[in-house]
């Protein structure tokens, strides 16, 4: 059950969050970040918020990004105790969501491994080809025509 209610309270408070950043926080160098997630430790004394940069900040808006997250994580803090209805509201710590970059490494890698293979052809099972038993469509009867 508590699972369930730490669960609900991540939700709400990216929900909340995400609101505040759009609405109220005006610092130049956080611009308009995404909110992709939060995780809140089982005491409640902690939230670690996962969030994507605002692509129009440029091409390395890491630092300063975080910067400006974290001198606006107390006036944060405040609003969510203000709507939220728990006894403490979790300090915040902002952090950077690697997920896609992950992903994106992910399929290099696996497209890397696909150019590797010197049939050409995909492993059985993999998307790049047909799955076993299955090639021209006719059972494996060859065309009388050929």
């Amino acid at each position: 059950m508590p699972n369930r209610r730490i669960a609900r309270l991540n939700e709400q408070m990216k929900r909340e969050i995400s609101g505040i950043l759009l609405r109220e926080v005006q610092d130049p160098r956080v611009g308009m970040p995404t909110v992709t997630g939060v995780a809140v430790t089982p005491d409640l004394f902690f939230a670690s918020v996962y969030v994507r940069p605002d692509p129009t900040l440029g091409d390395d808006p890491e630092r300063a990004f975080l910067d400006g997250l974290a001198m606006a994580a107390p006036f944060i803090r405040r609003e969510l105790g203000r709507t939220l209805k728990v006894r403490r509201v979790p300090e915040l710590r902002f952090e950077e969501d690697r997920t896609l970059d992950q992903a994106r490494r992910i399929e290099e890698i696996l497209r890397g491994v696909r150019a590797d293979d010197p049939s050409g052809a995909a492993a059985p099972g993999c998307h790049g080809g047909p799955p076993r038993g299955e090639g021209t469509g006719r059972g494996g009867e060859e065309d009388p025509a050929e």
